[in-house]
């Protein structure tokens, strides 16, 4: 039985009710989750309140040397995190283990905390008086999580919040629980003190409780868009600060002057990658002009040497759920009944290994129509769309006129063309012949439009406004010279 981590041990209450985690390569149960009840997310807040009132008031050396000790327990152990999220997941353990590695770059950027924090002085504003900016931090926290990255999403909002001087309560998914459990354990075995992160599993019954409780000041959240939209709405009626990361349709625009054998290259890892399970995923590629007949047959090519399967060989692991697969494929059907041509069916793929499990083989469609599902919906599994247009400017009016806005590239020689696209372009995070431009950890992570609920963006500098308060002190110590009485309107002199 997976369990909640509360007040620093594992919660030892029977739950009320649990859920299934499956081993997605086989298909099987491999083991339970408890669910949290209202009493326990309660028990959390409690525990992180709690926790808050001395953690808030811990030193910048002392914050900054957990996190330190953090880094090097979670580089130690980074194997045995990623065997963990890829038996949960069904991520190939390669893939994992390159999670891992860019959620270290975010715990990196946490351990500068003294450097982040640092504020602004002005001395003699007026005569004798001098201001000074501080930033504190906003309280308790929730994190709510999702499957498709258990372990690097945590881990771009905990360590700046704790380094920030808050606490937190970690609401991972519940498809895949126990890297956030791994994560509470190796930040107890570096010195954090109990309460100052608590893990409760659940369903909507956890977030809504974390939404409305009263002492949560802020909520990160990263999902689909509409529940992204209802946390984001129902957390800021409640007098929350509320970051939530939603969807994504993400275009790869393909210029006749590209490379295509790089631009084919990065279409089958960037769209196949973690079988399609990520927001940053390209889903869309859009072949400009002359380009598409030549592109399509490259990409085809490619997609036939895509290892499927369970092996350590093997490029491309299952999807999370057997629900998720079935609704994935559906749109198989949906592609071929809009007259969209099937040119790679996924469900014909070979697997290497058990093929009892959550599969589905690289698909790609060709001649999609923006009017289209597999256009129009954010399918998040190995299904990829080309679409064909005459002009850049075509192109640009496909890419803006989307509901989404998370990340976009583009693929071409032409400098001039590329600076253009990114500077026309109405999408948050910009790829130039990069095909998944996910910002190192020293920037921050955030879509707009549709992809974004809320105007700060994840980790980096974002990450340290969101889990802050900025106070503004204006001082002045009098000076033996000092005295008489004035009652006017205090002035700038």
């Amino acid at each position: 039985m997976i369990k909640h981590w509360i007040n620093g041990k594992h919660w030892q209450d029977a739950p009320e009710r649990t859920g299934d985690v499956y081993d997605p390569s086989t298909g099987k149960v491999a083991n339970q989750v408890a669910f949290a009840s209202v009493s326990e997310v309660d028990a959390a807040v409690d525990a992180a309140a709690e926790a808050f009132a001395s953690w808030r008031n811990a030193s910048l050396a002392q914050r900054s040397t957990v996190m330190f000790k953090f880094r090097e327990l979670l580089n130690a152990r980074k194997g045995d995190l990623a065997a963990i999220v890829s038996a949960e997941h069904g991520k190939v353990v390669s893939d994992a283990g390159g999670e891992i590695q860019r959620a270290l770059e975010s715990v990196e950027y946490a351990c500068g905390i003294p450097q982040l924090l640092k504020g602004g002085f002005s001395e003699n504003a007026s005569t004798r008086v001098d201001v000074y900016s501080i930033q504190q931090p906003v309280g308790v926290v929730g994190v709510i999580s999702p499957f498709n990255f258990p372990a690097m999403v945590p881990l771009w909002f905990v360590p700046t919040a704790i380094a920030c001087g808050n606490t937190v309560v970690l609401k991972p998914s519940e498809k895949d629980p126990s890297a956030s459990i791994f994560i509470a354990e190796l930040f107890a075995e570096a010195g954090l003190p109990d309460g100052v992160l608590n893990v409760v599993h659940g369903d909507k019954v956890a977030v809504d409780r974390l939404l409305e409780h009263p002492a949560v000041k802020a909520i990160s959240f990263v999902g689909s868009t509409p529940i992204a939209r209802y946390v984001y709405e129902t957390g800021t009626s409640h007098g929350k600060r509320v970051q939530a990361l939603g969807g994504a349709k993400n275009h790869m625009v393909v210029l006749p002057d590209a490379d295509l054998d790089l631009a084919a290259d990065a279409a089958v890892s960037a769209g196949f990658g973690s079988a399609g399970e990520r927001c940053m995923a390209i889903s869309v590629v859009v072949a400009v002009g002359p380009v598409g007949d030549e592109l399509v047959e490259k990409i085809k090519s490619r997609i036939a040497d895509v290892k499927v399967g369970s092996g350590p060989s093997c490029e491309m692991g299952p999807l999370v759920t057997g629900v998720h697969r079935d609704k994935v494929t559906s749109y198989l059907d949906a592609g071929v009944e809009a007259g969209a041509s099937l040119v790679v069916d996924g469900r014909n793929h070979p697997i290497d290994g058990d093929a009892s499990g959550f599969w589905l083989g690289p698909t790609l469609f060709d001649h999609v129509g923006t009017d289209m599902s597999i256009y129009t919906d954010e399918i998040f599994g190995p299904v990829l769309s080309v679409v064909r247009c005459d002009s850049y400017e075509e192109a640009v009016e496909m890419v803006n006129s989307n509901r989404y806005g998370n990340g976009t590239a583009i693929f071409t020689n032409d400098g001039g063309a590329a600076r253009r696209f990114q500077n026309e372009i109405e999408v948050g995070m910009v790829g130039v012949n990069v095909p998944i431009p996910v910002p190192v950890a020293y920037y921050s992570f955030g879509g707009w439009k549709e992809s974004l609920f809320g105007d700060a963006h994840a980790y980096g500098p974002h990450g340290v406004h969101f889990f802050t308060r900025s106070k503004v002190v204006t001082s002045r110590w009098l000076d033996p010279s000092h005295g008489g009485v004035n009652l006017g309107f205090p002035q700038n002199t």
